[in-house]
């Protein structure tokens, strides 16, 4: 049967035909004035549209409407809110004026999932909300930012919890006609649409448009009519547990992406993969510079490697995504032979050894072929450096090229908006009105203790109504008698210490750290002194049955008598319980096992609104601890025995909160005030709002790595590549000369004693370059004190000049000079090494493009 279709809008009167628009834009999100006028027109039906204003405004009656538009109240407000929508939209932002020679670049950032609001679900936890807030941070900088998704149909599964605490799953069709996305058209009307093939099979995609601000997201669909049943369920559900699913979920993601951004018109400079699921655009890349600008394969790789961001996200080897090679050939190998790359080379990008048992790593595809790569914290960096260190075998650990950019919170998303208004009357316009650009963060010392303290208990009282109604509406979802809803009403007191925990229940993540000793935490939570209750919320994958093992048992303590009205789990972990979580809470706990928290953002986003942070120090809580903002578990120890781990960390768990945390908390001055609580919880805010934020982190990926790759971009496009063809060239003279060269000695002045600490040693090198000049190469000095193992554990680099004029000499041999400095005393090594030089390389550290002694 055939069907012609039509699309009919909510009738809204002329006066108030803006709340389309607003209702249009996810600014929305981080606008509470614009909230407040859906929730004045219903607030019921606010809440019932999953505060989604374009389904809310598809089911107001329509005599509410005549209504609104008569109440001039509402008219005035309405207006100054869309003045204030309009002002946003126009203002001149941090990118245009740092960066004005760039303001009609684009970079395309690319994600599997992205949280941000509750009433668009396709997202499934903190990599979703991390990219969300990146796009917002990105809108509010005026970073040129367009975002590549998939529209997921289902997106994740919501949850809901079985009479003995087992997790289940459904999933909900979303209907996208009543959400914030809109279906792009050509001139015609007619749907945008390309194809990506799939073994053969032509897959017809559409394009559907969010703006978020100024940023435009655009998301994928399959679930069109021309496609067969089996690829329209390509966009059907985020993070299936099909692998063959999986790997057309990350073909359409990469490729389809390009092909997007092309039938849309749109040409980046650079390209940022957030997680290696939209590695295949590298492929795609690739071939468009092959079949379009009759590149060769190396010089195609030489413009994508100069132009291409990587961030890794996932501490955890197991944790990357990788695909059996006999799955990707089924869809990729004609694709990729017909660019002139073989298949064993391109599973070769995919492979961390090259050994042919291995699977195609979409990680390991992404380091190598990207110029620039992040962890998401310091930590993080660390520890990708040496999970990725074989990659790079012939440098040391630390020179690995993988940096870190720690990750931020978006914070007028997450701040309460009783703590926006107490930060609008001291701080003013500068922060209501260009929030990007405000910087005056200590001035929360300002803040009269009293004030800031009523904002933050009025917070804790919502979050405890919240969770009150909330539990009802489970309880009575499975049928709980009278006498258990009435108990629902009377969980936790909004007057005592609450604890917060919310997060993927994943067994690392560690959930049920604080619940081991369930004796010792019985007796501190019914302490009539100093009470405190917990409130906890999480999805576990609906693969993982440990994370659901998890859940049951923290459900089974929470039923016993002592712990039932001061442990509470929150079914349906979303974006709209985490606000109230992170917004209400006094304390944040994170116990992750160290180091497998890459950053974690939970805990930034409690702090801005005034809670304390006890955490282990892992990912982001090692940069942001210190005694004067929040509280440790342990000293940042890693352990080969997790049972022992757990252990003792609980142990270190129960003491910070028994002897410091909860003390703290309840010690009263002679007004019966937390003072030096208060004073903990300023600090906190402080270093969060200013060090933690997600304009400080797109501003760190902006000056470290947008600029430099659009920069790159347009040297290596200039002139019909011409510097992308000298470099292709560059690079195969040496790769092809590298094993012939060698540093063929190292002298040193024979010395009578022993050197002492701050002596200057001079060291001569001679090298043999054989047909590679010179100035093609870095001959460095590496000096430092050794180990037991003959290692160098902290080593300073110099780089050494020859001597022996400015020549070319035919028998390739040379003199380099340098002299190295003896810090410390104990055993003293030299090394010394060629690694590539050119003014064009973003770094030199390439693999198999290192020389040692």
């Amino acid at each position: 049967m055939r069907i012609k279709q039509f699309l009919v809008l909510p009738n809204l009167p002329e006066r108030i035909h803006r709340l389309r628009e607003l209702a249009m834009n996810l600014w929305f999100s981080w606008n509470w004035d614009i909230v407040k006028l859906f929730i004045r027109i219903d607030s019921e039906l606010w809440e019932k549209a999953y505060q989604n204003p374009v389904e809310m405004l598809a089911y107001i009656p329509q005599h509410k409407l005549e209504e609104v538009a008569q109440d001039e109240a509402f008219l005035a407000t309405l207006d100054r809110v869309y003045g204030d929508f309009q002002d946003y939209l126009k203002d001149k932002r941090w990118f245009e004026t740092e960066h004005p020679e760039h303001k009609d670049a684009k970079i395309a950032y690319f994600s599997c999932e992205y949280g941000i609001d509750t009433g668009l679900p396709i997202y499934s936890g903190g990599l979703g909300v991390l990219s969300g807030d990146h796009l917002k941070a990105a809108s509010d900088l005026g970073v040129p930012l367009v975002a590549i998704g998939l529209l997921y149909r289902y997106g994740y599964f919501r949850q809901f919890l079985s009479a003995d605490g087992w997790q289940q799953e459904r999933y909900e069709e979303n209907d996208w006609y009543h959400m914030p996305v809109v279906l792009e058209k050509d001139e015609h009307g007619n749907p945008i649409r390309f194809s990506v093939d799939f073994a053969g099979t032509p897959v017809y995609v559409h394009i559907w448009r969010v703006m978020v601000g100024i940023t435009p997201l655009y998301l994928l669909d399959t679930n069109i009519p021309e496609n067969p049943s089996k690829y329209r369920e390509i966009t059907s559900v985020l993070y299936s547990g099909d692998k063959d699913t999986r790997v057309k979920q990350e073909i359409l993601l990469g490729i389809g992406g390009v092909r997007a951004l092309e039938a849309l018109g749109i040409k980046p400079a650079a390209y940022h993969m957030n997680e290696g699921h939209s590695m295949f655009l590298l492929i795609e890349r690739m071939k468009n510079l092959v079949e379009r600008d009759k590149l060769s394969l190396a010089e195609a790789a030489q413009v994508v490697w100069a132009t291409s961001i990587f961030t890794t996200h996932t501490p955890v080897p197991a944790g990357n995504e990788q695909f059996d090679p006999k799955l990707v050939e089924n869809y990729l190998r004609d694709y990729v032979e017909k660019i002139g790359l073989s298949w064993e080379k391109f599973l070769a990008i995919g492979r961390v050894f090259n050994n042919k048992e291995e699977p195609f790593n979409m990680t390991a595809a992404a380091l190598k072929s990207s110029v620039f790569v992040n962890g998401v914290s310091k930590l993080h960096g660390k520890v990708s450096r040496k999970m990725w260190h074989n990659i790079w075998p012939s440098l040391p650990m630390e020179e690995v090229p993988i940096t870190s950019i720690t990750n931020g919170a978006h914070l007028r998303s997450w701040m309460s908006h009783d703590m926006v208004d107490l930060f609008d009357t001291y701080f003013g316009p500068k922060f209501t009105k260009q929030p990007s650009r405000f910087d005056e963060w200590e001035s929360i010392a300002k803040i009269p203790d009293a004030e800031l303290w009523r904002v933050h208990q009025r917070r804790r009282e919502r979050l405890v109504f919240f969770a009150r109604k909330r539990l009802r509406k489970q309880l009575e979802r499975r049928g709980a008698s009278a006498l258990e809803l009435k108990m629902a009403d009377e969980v936790l007191d909004p007057r005592i210490l609450t604890i917060g925990f919310a997060r993927r229940f994943s067994s690392y993540k560690r959930a049920f750290l604080l619940f081991r000793d369930t004796e010792r935490l019985r007796k501190m939570i019914t302490n009539p002194d100093m009470p405190f209750q917990i409130i906890m919320a999480g999805k576990a994958h609906p693969l993982d049955n440990p994370g659901k093992e998890i859940i049951k048992s923290i459900l089974q303590i929470a039923g016993q008598e002592d712990f039932r009205r001061r442990v509470v789990f929150l079914e349906d972990y979303d974006i709209n319980v985490a606000r109230y979580l992170v917004q209400g809470a006094d304390v944040w706990l994170n116990n992750p096992r160290r180091p497998l928290e890459a950053s974690g953002t939970s805990g930034m986003k409690a702090a801005i609104n005034g809670a304390v942070n006890v955490s282990i120090l892992d990912g982001w809580w090692c940069e942001g601890y210190s005694p004067e903002v929040g509280f440790k578990i342990g000293n940042g120890e890693e352990y080969d025995n997790a049972e022992h781990q757990d252990s003792l960390e609980s142990q270190f768990l129960y003491d910070v909160l028994e002897r410091e945390m909860i003390p703290l908390f309840y010690k009263r001055n002679s007004a019966n005030f937390p003072y030096d609580w208060v004073k903990i919880v300023k600090n906190s805010m402080a270093m969060a709002c200013r060090d933690f934020s997600s304009g400080r982190m797109v501003k760190d990926y902006a000056e470290r790595f947008y600029a430099p790759a659009i920069n790159a971009h347009h040297r290596y496009t200039a002139d019909n590549f011409k510097i992308a063809k000298a470099m292709a060239q560059w690079k195969s003279f040496l790769t092809y000369n590298w094993e012939k060269i060698r540093v063929a000695e190292i002298e040193t002045p024979p010395l009578e004693t022993s050197p002492k600490v701050g002596d200057k040693i001079p060291v001569t090198l001679k090298v043999f370059l054989g047909e590679i000049p010179p100035n093609d190469v870095s001959i460095e000095v590496l000096a430092g004190n050794l180990n037991s193992l003959e290692q160098m554990d902290n080593y300073e680099t110099v780089e050494a000049l020859r001597t022996d004029g400015g020549d070319i000499r035919s028998d390739g041999h040379y003199v380099y000079k340098t002299e190295v400095v003896c810090r410390e005393s104990g055993r003293f090594g030299i090394a010394a090494r060629i690694l590539p030089r050119h003014e064009e390389l973003a770094h030199n550290r390439i693999p198999r493009l290192i020389r040692w002694w």
